[in-house]
């Protein structure tokens, strides 16, 4: 899919017809976190995932908007160009506010809306995120051997237990080399928590089943953020996750799959 904001790169598995799920991915992540939600789901239903633009196997390139902004239109505008009307979907960290924006300010429409550690509630960002952010020009020169260092760091400690090498190698490829460094220091500076100071206020208007899932040992965005977002959503379900961090989805994807399933499986129309 190609739109303003570069070439979009998706996938679906499963059977076409079935319920469909759609995944959204995080920062500074891509669709792969999902592999083995995804392969999971479509034994009952068609999965959609996708890479934002800037990010994973999607385009990147200088001057892009790659801000929550324009991830909700590009969202909002995906969900069109698939020909789904109400999918559930589940969605984390940054993807959780690309998925309330859709749905609070593009009238993106879900049956059902799982929220995995998302960023949702003011005040988010830390002090490397905001150090990176006021300087991306000057990080974006950094030697490649040292960007390499720093990302491979900062992505290492979106986990509470380690994430194995080759996944961390998977995660950190797309950063790397041109034009994978600068387009890592430009989907930060574009981070701005008032994308989601503009839809924050409107959480009380959620009228859809959400499940709201959180490591409990996430250190980038802790735990009690997931309470507050929880009570802020009229009938929302919490369930935290032992022994996970941030990245839910390599920490403790059985726990994490098993709590999606059932959620899935419970606002999911029997099929004739």
């Amino acid at each position: 899919m190609t739109q303003t904001f570069g070439d979009v790169r998706w996938r679906k598995l499963g059977e076409a017809g079935k319920p469909p799920v759609v995944l959204c991915h995080g920062t500074p992540f891509s669709s792969y976190v999902w592999r083995a939600v995804a392969r999971s789901l479509s034994r009952h239903h068609e999965v959609f995932l996708w890479d934002m633009p800037g990010y994973g196997a999607s385009a990147q390139y200088d001057g892009q908007d790659v801000s929550l902004a324009a991830q909700g239109q590009v969202f909002a505008s995906l969900l069109d160009h698939w020909g789904l009307e109400a999918p559930l979907v589940v969605a984390h960290d940054f993807g959780g506010a690309v998925s309330l924006r859709a749905h609070l300010l593009h009238g993106a429409r879900y049956r059902a809306l799982a929220l995995v550690d998302p960023v949702a509630l003011a005040p988010w960002g830390s002090p490397f995120f905001r150090l990176v952010g006021q300087h991306a020009a000057v990080f974006e020169q950094l030697p490649p051997a040292l960007h390499r260092a720093l990302v491979r760091e900062y992505v290492s400690s979106a986990s509470a237990k380690g994430l194995h090498p080759d996944v961390l190698d998977q995660l950190v490829a797309p950063w790397l080399g041109d034009p994978g460094q600068g387009a890592f220091y430009r989907q930060i500076a574009q981070s701005d928590q008032h994308f989601t100071d503009e839809v924050q206020h409107r959480y009380p208007e959620i009228d859809i089943p959400v499940l709201i899932c959180w490591g409990e040992q996430d250190t980038w965005i802790p735990i009690a953020k997931g309470h507050e977002l929880a009570e802020l959503i009229p009938g929302a379900r919490f369930e935290p996750i032992a022994g996970a961090g941030h990245l839910v989805q390599e920490d403790a994807p059985a726990e994490l799959t098993a709590a999606l399933l059932d959620f899935v499986a419970a606002h999911t129309p029997p099929t004739s």
